[in-house]
């Protein structure tokens, strides 16, 4: 049986303004109705393909809730989301769900690919795993490497042993090539053997836990007593915390595939983008024949070869004259580059961290289990929100040292516990929640409930709460 496995842990700061860390880009809809996540999940679907076994997917604790409802509407019900207590990059993520597999299947095939890739023609993918698994069943470990479309300083290349033949089969892998300069690369586009390095790759659980047995065994007895100790939560699976944090933070191919000495590529030219850039949004939505893309609240006046894009409904952009630049606007942050300085915005994110704004690391929206909220206002002693519940869910029974809150319902239905009484609150009506007060809002009806929160008092910060009961089985802390 082939598993895919699905990486989501990532933050993809190259994408900022709107991806995050609090909410990173491969949640996002950058490309298309759909995020990138739920357009991977499809493309590696059980439902979707035959033959593929439900995706597993690993991910991190703040983002577990996310990846359910994202799969939830897209009707894919997971084999089983593994939670990383910290990010400890690709190679400890690889071998947590092999061991995971290897031990419910001794014969398992994984398929592992990121979560934030755009792979438009979804046959021709299917058509190069397809020959991938010939050289699986030869022992390979295979990875696919992208035929180029222009001399690109944003991936790592593969170099292989022979130029390809057109016929799409496996070729052996001379070395791996880190991202190079522009010279670099354009010698690497004309010589013809050099392939994007895609980080997409195809094996036997057994032959990469042998691969890592001979090049990393420092990290099985990690990942193993992580994966051994694992707890169940509410259908996802928390890796034990303390042996997961002696584990290396190395990717897969530093760890394993760099060393290995049965490596294959399978080369792909079915069209392929990691969005690794604002430069690499451009490319995949098509830019017309000005070389212009808008999305969102855009207009561009006699533009040429830019991208303007808004993710505010109440922040209207608007470009004049502008060549080879991309403006992207949201409600608390706007990036105005020079679309060649595209791998260069992780700079602004840097300089934003060392200043630290919260914009250089939170989302205006913050997502939770039952729904979402945005910040509208900011103050020294108050904070206005913005709250959106679900219908059917419910908040945590909670309260707070610090402040007071005054909720007024503007759509939707809300049930209202104010310690002991309890009561509906309809549309243009509100409720007082006083200091200190044991309170929950639910939502009780068939469509959302959206209310404005207004907060007083001496700290309004997330993490000022004390949860007493929760459907979603969240610890303390602003997330749980």
């Amino acid at each position: 049986m082939l598993y895919p496995v699905i990486l989501c842990g990532g933050s993809g700061t190259r994408l900022w303004p709107l991806s995050r860390r609090s909410y990173p880009k491969q949640f996002v809809p950058l490309v298309g109705e759909e995020t990138l996540f739920q357009a991977s999940a499809k493309r590696l679907s059980g439902s979707e393909t035959p033959g593929f076994a439900a995706p597993v997917v690993l991910t991190a604790s703040d983002f577990r809730f996310i990846v359910t409802e994202q799969l939830q509407a897209i009707g894919i019900d997971p084999g089983a989301i593994l939670i990383e207590p910290e990010g400890r990059n690709t190679a400890p993520a690889v071998l947590a769900a092999t061991l995971h597999l290897h031990a419910q299947d001794p014969e398992a095939i994984l398929l592992v690919a990121p979560s934030d890739h755009v792979v438009p023609d979804r046959e021709a993918f299917h058509a190069a795993i397809s020959r991938g698994l010939e050289a699986v069943a030869e022992g390979k470990l295979v990875t696919f490497g992208i035929t180029p479309g222009h001399a690109e300083t944003g991936y790592g290349y593969l170099e292989l042993a022979a130029r390809p033949d057109g016929s799409g089969g496996a070729i052996d892998l001379a070395q791996f090539v880190e991202k190079p300069d522009l010279a670099a690369a354009e010698q690497m586009l004309a010589a013809g053997n050099f392939l994007w390095n895609a980080g997409i790759f195809l094996f036997r659980a057994a032959d990469i836990l042998a691969a890592f047995r001979s090049h990393a065994p420092d990290l099985l007895a990690p990942v193993e007593a992580a994966v051994g100790e694992a707890e169940a939560d509410l259908g996802f699976l928390r890796l034990a915390p303390g042996p997961w944090s002696e584990a290396r933070d190395i990717s897969l191919d530093y760890a394993v595939m760099e060393r290995a000495d049965n490596l294959a590529v399978v080369p792909f030219d079915g069209g392929w983008s990691d969005l690794g850039g604002w430069d690499a949004v451009w490319r995949a939505a098509g830019p017309d024949a000005a070389g212009v893309v808008t999305a969102g609240e855009a207009v561009a006046i006699d533009c040429a070869d830019t991208l303007l894009r808004s993710d505010s409904e109440r922040l209207e952009i608007v470009g004049i004259g502008l060549r080879n630049v991309m403006a992207i606007a949201m409600n608390d942050a706007v990036l105005v580059a020079d679309m060649s300085r595209a791998q260069d915005v992780k700079q602004a994110v840097s300089a934003l961290k060392a200043k630290g704004s919260l914009q250089a690391t939170h989302f205006p929206k913050d997502h939770r289990p039952w729904g979402w909220f945005e910040s509208l206002v900011v103050g020294s002693r108050f904070q206005v929100k913005r709250i959106h519940v679900h219908p059917g869910a419910s908040l945590s029974l909670q309260s707070h040292f610090h402040r007071s809150e005054h909720w007024i319902v503007v759509s939707g239905t809300a049930r209202v516990t104010v310690d002991d009484e309890v009561r509906l609150v309809t549309e243009n009506q509100s409720v007082y929640v006083p200091l200190g007060a044991v309170h929950r809002m639910e939502n009780p009806g068939k469509v959302p409930m959206v209310l404005i929160e207004v907060q007083t008092g001496s700290y309004v910060g997330e993490d000022d709460i004390i949860r007493y009961q929760d459907v979603y089985a969240r610890g303390q802390g602003a997330k749980g």
